[in-house]
């Protein structure tokens, strides 16, 4: 299979994975207990769940809606280029 026939290169690629595992991160830092009809538990309000996981989520989808649009360096391009 030829490669220059991708859309995506492996750039794209490493941004799309460090994307994602942001985003999971990111979720894995919202989670923990909630609170009980019975009793109110204050760390449903913590910084890390109200501040720092959703800025790493956007982070994360942010990266990996850069690595979508990146457009992977032309190599047929340059290489013409150097025979001229």
């Amino acid at each position: 299979m030829d490669r220059r026939n991708f859309a995506f290169d492996r750039t794209n690629f490493i941004l799309l994975a460090a994307g994602m595992i942001a985003v999971i991160v990111g979720f894995i830092l919202m989670s923990g207990p909630g609170s009980t009809e019975t009793v109110f538990n204050p760390d449903i309000f913590s910084t890390r769940r109200i501040k720092v996981a959703p800025a790493v989520c956007l982070f994360g989808f942010l990266f990996m809606i850069y690595g979508i649009l990146r457009r992977p360096a032309d190599k047929n391009a340059n290489h013409d280029e150097q025979n001229n």
